[in-house]
């Protein structure tokens, strides 16, 4: 036990009786230390009261033990006073001794504080801890380090999930993109309708071929007649309704209201007109439902739109405008003050009266990714068809995203698309074609340029359980997966696909395909896949 302060102690002895003094032993350096008891607060002690004297002897009492003041006796009738008696001048040393007390503890307490005799605060019996260590926080890409699962093993592991009824017929593809070898396979070269994983081929059409920085561009230009202003389609459907500041399913976009600052800035309005000539061709692609627009899955594609037509612009699926850029322009005029609106064309080289530009190229991508947004997904298509000089209708820009991956090196012999969103059950495509296109992305080594430009295609996919269409996945089925499996998705009627990436436990990052045709209920076909991406995550094979 550690040594405490010792408190000083009194002489027990008597004190000499005459004169009466105090004797005081001056505390010992203290031997051991004990726990410090609270200090008690001094008491005065009153002096016991004197008594009457008694009746006068013969011999008085000569011992004196106090110093109390004297009393008188008592006077009788029948007795004088005694003579009065020389008392003995004792007052200095009862003050010196005081004093002597005093002098004595003062000292005691000076020594005491100095050596920590009082001090009541526990003494510590650990040493204080080191300091803590530096941390640097960093984030470590996946790389060819992790250990390559064999084909044996990933058949192992995918043999139960597969087998699940719902799932029935079930196609698909597992490859490691490190080495390019496939471990599980099953009608993987057999075209089957996508869904939206077409999108993946969209999108990696949009990233090879367009400046990833580029904008979209809507425009407002002077007419022809006095007053008069066009607002020309540049191919951005992003363009917000929302006052600036609030948020759309579009993050980034710009402002319908900044584009009207600019042109009342530019001079008095009197009508607005609207020019759609960027496109050709139909609104709807072949294989379209009409009722997919009220249903709020797609818009007629038109070069100038606002919130991708939807009547609610924070909305995923929401009723949409069955004409958009009439829409927009009816807005525009709104905010201008105009009540006449009516289609025109602008004239070549028409003095620009405002201008706003969507958000980069590469974050539209991963926004028709993330959400799986059909008419940005046909926008992109069309973006391809104009930086390869064709006809920016569906058939053109279906060609485009053909022409481009095929240049690099896809092969799309067998693939059918007539759309960009895969919207369209017309849509053929096996899944191998969406595995190659993933595992260029996939490659631990980003010297290629393809795969360099590709890139961005893996962060753009939905998290399972976090994110984008995956946000509300991966709880009930497939919960290993969350946070782990990174994929596209795909539904339409008796159509369930899905296709992405996924770490596995040993730290190997490998590219699957699965795609199903089952009529079943689509949440549980759907909890099905989940299943099979899981599975391959705990994969240590």
């Amino acid at each position: 036990m550690p040594d405490e302060p010792s408190w000083p102690t009194v002489d027990g002895d008597e004190v000499d009786r005459e004169p009466p003094t105090v004797q005081v032993r001056r505390p010992e350096p203290p031997t051991m230390r004990m726990q410090a008891p609270v200090p008690a607060k001094p008491v005065r002690v009153p002096p016991k009261p004197v008594a009457p004297p008694p009746p006068p002897r013969p011999e008085p009492a000569t011992e004196i033990k106090s110093e109390p003041e004297p009393v008188a006796e008592p006077i009788t009738e029948s007795e004088e006073p005694p003579p009065p008696r020389a008392r003995r001048r004792k007052r200095p040393f009862v003050l010196g001794a005081a004093a002597l007390l005093v002098v004595a503890l003062a000292g005691t307490a000076v020594t005491g504080a100095q050596m920590g005799w009082f001090d009541t605060t526990p003494a510590p019996t650990t040493a204080a801890p080191l300091p803590p260590a530096p941390v640097a926080l960093s984030m470590k890409g996946v790389g060819a380090d992790g250990a390559a699962p064999t084909a044996a093993g990933v058949r192992a592991m995918l043999t139960g999930p597969a087998a699940n009824g719902l799932l029935n017929p079930i196609a698909g593809l597992v490859v490691d993109p490190v080495t390019g070898t496939a471990l599980w396979n099953q009608g993987e070269t057999t075209p089957q309708t996508p869904a939206s994983t077409i999108k993946i081929l969209t999108a990696a059409a949009a990233l090879l071929a367009l400046d990833h920085t580029s904008q979209l561009s809507t425009q407002v230009v002077q007419g022809a007649q006095p007053g008069t202003v066009v607002l020309v389609g540049g191919g951005d459907p992003t363009l917000s309704s929302l006052p600036a500041g609030e948020s759309t399913v579009y993050p980034g976009a710009a402002t319908i209201d900044d584009l009207a600052a600019q042109v009342r800035a530019a001079g008095p309005v009197t009508q607005v007109q609207y020019d759609v000539s960027r496109y050709a061709g139909a609104t709807m692609a072949p294989g379209w439902d009409p009722a997919d627009v009220q249903n709020g899955y797609v818009a007629p594609i038109e070069p100038v739109m606002l919130d991708g037509g939807r009547n609610d612009p924070k909305a995923y699926d929401t009723p949409r405008a069955s004409a958009p850029a009439a829409e927009a322009a009816r807005v525009l005029a709104q905010r201008l003050g105009v009540p006449a609106v009516a289609a025109g064309v602008a004239a070549p080289g028409a003095k620009v009266l405002g201008e706003v530009k969507s958000a980069p190229v590469d974050q539209l991508v991963e926004n028709l990714m993330q959400i799986s947004d059909n008419v940005l997904a046909e926008t992109m298509a069309r973006e391809v068809a104009k930086a390869r000089g064709a006809e920016l209708s569906f058939a053109g820009a279906a060609k485009a995203v053909r022409d481009v991956l095929t240049e690099n090196g896809f092969d799309l012999s067998s693939a059918t698309i007539v759309d960009g969103s895969g919207l369209s059950p017309n849509d053929k495509v096996p899944a191998k074609l969406l595995a190659d296109v993933l595992a260029a992305a996939a490659k631990p080594d980003a010297s290629d340029p393809k795969t360099a430009k590709l890139r961005p295609l893996l962060t753009a996919l939905p998290v399972a359980g976090g994110s984008g269409t995956l946000a509300g996945r991966y709880e009930e089925f497939g919960a290993e997966g969350r946070g782990w499996v990174r994929a596209k998705t795909g539904t339409l009627t008796s159509v369930n696909s899905l296709a992405g990436v996924v770490l596995t436990t040993d730290g190997r990052l490998l590219v699957f395909t699965f795609m199903s045709l089952n009529p079943g209920r689509a949440a549980d076909v759907r909890g099905a896949l989940d299943e099979m991406a899981a599975a391959l995550r705990t994969c240590g094979c």
